[in-house]
């Protein structure tokens, strides 16, 4: 029985929105380019601050893809 090799990467997705928004669209932008993506796991959190009022959400994701022979 033959083992699988995955790649980890760090992506960081950036929205005005949200969280949510801004970890999808890490995602489905690494998607365009990299095939057979398969985990993501939110690693980070975070946002800017301007003036007192939250203007940008920050997520940090880790993405895995299938290494293909």
């Amino acid at each position: 029985m033959a083992g699988s090799t995955y790649k980890i990467i760090e992506l960081v997705g950036t929205s005005d929105i949200s969280w949510e928004e801004a970890a999808k669209g890490a995602v489905e932008t690494a998607g365009e380019s990299l095939k057979d993506l398969r985990i993501a796991e939110i690693t980070k959190l975070d946002m800017t601050i301007d003036d007192g009022k939250v203007s940008a959400y920050r997520a940090r994701v880790n993405v895995s893809f299938k290494y293909v022979r």
